[in-house]
């Protein structure tokens, strides 16, 4: 990984993301590194990795559906320091 002093690399808009899938700018403090874009084609994921990733898509699913309706957005309990989305996903996740 390599660290960047160019100015339209360490610029507040793009100071962190992908471009094109060719790179990934990344920030650690006040400075910003370029790194090639990760390839995730040779993967493949185990049947616990995908098992967990359908539970928190259902939960996102859930957090959206409490979000979206505002009856239920007023009347959902949230956690200290949480909103309703992020508190709707973490019940989703404790009870199922």
């Amino acid at each position: 990984m390599a660290r960047t002093n160019n100015h339209l690399l360490n610029g507040l808009k793009t100071s962190r993301g992908k471009i094109n899938k060719d790179f990934v700018l990344k920030k650690r403090g006040d400075k910003t590194f370029i790194s090639k874009y990760p390839d995730m084609s040779n993967v493949v994921p185990s049947t616990l990795q995908l098992a967990y990733k359908d539970r928190f898509m259902h939960a996102v699913a859930y957090a959206k559906s409490i979000i979206n309706d505002p009856v239920k957005k007023i009347a959902y309990k949230v956690r200290p320091g949480s909103t309703v989305y992020h508190s709707a996903i973490r019940d989703y996740l404790e009870n199922n």
